[in-house]
């Protein structure tokens, strides 16, 4: 009976287009922790991530975004469902996830739907949303929602009220890539023209301040 199962198998295999020693090639993989995943997201190496794993963990990635309700997974899925990776394309599917992944403060889904109303990437472009999102991710220390909350400004979007914020987590951000320096010191130019002297001396507080 057991010779009969793993024919069986192996005939399946073939049927499948496989055979016995690619199969073995493939292994299970391990499902990723909630520090891991958020750690490949800010990295923008998620999506990939998945890919690279051959779409093994599409219904345990589903499982832990739509029963579990963990923010790093429905993010995930989310990005799966708008893009198409894995899944089958489902864009309003995928911000619906995105957004209730941004409701309970995940920094990078704050940051993302902030940049897609901002550029209208799959969304209708809204730029006081875009500043509402992005204001969030960026009083949550999302460096990138930071600097896209800045160039908003400079091109006359949002309040000018919240010119000194956007200016102090500026001021105090920390990054060894130059060019982000670079950029950083740009906004920072830039934003000191359009800030009261005072404003800009209470800006630069200290960041525990």
């Amino acid at each position: 009976m057991k010779n009969r199962v793993i024919l069986l198998f192996t005939s399946l295999l073939c049927v499948a287009g496989l055979n016995v020693s690619s199969a073995q090639e493939i292994k299970a993989v391990q499902l990723y922790t909630q520090d891991e995943l958020i750690n490949m997201i800010n990295k923008n190496e998620h999506l990939t991530r998945v890919v690279t794993d051959r779409c093994q963990l599409v219904q345990d990635i589903e499982a832990h975004a739509e029963v579990l309700r963990e923010p790093a997974y429905q993010f995930l899925w989310g990005d799966m469902l708008a893009w198409g990776v894995c899944v089958d394309a489902e864009p309003e599917r995928g911000i619906g996830f995105i957004r209730d992944a941004s409701e309970q403060g995940l920094p990078a889904a704050l940051e993302q739907l902030g940049r897609y109303y901002a550029k209208g990437t799959l969304v209708q472009t809204d730029k006081k949303r875009a500043v509402i999102y992005l204001r969030e991710a960026s009083a949550l220390g999302n460096l990138k929602a930071q600097m896209q909350l800045a160039q908003l400004f400079l091109d006359g979007h949002g309040s000018p009220y919240d010119y000194e914020d956007t200016y102090h987590w500026l001021y105090n951000a920390v990054t060894d890539d130059k060019k982000t320096h670079s950029d950083i010191a740009g906004y920072l130019s830039e934003l000191e023209k359009l800030m009261h002297p005072k404003a800009v001396r209470n800006a630069r507080r200290p960041a525990d301040s």
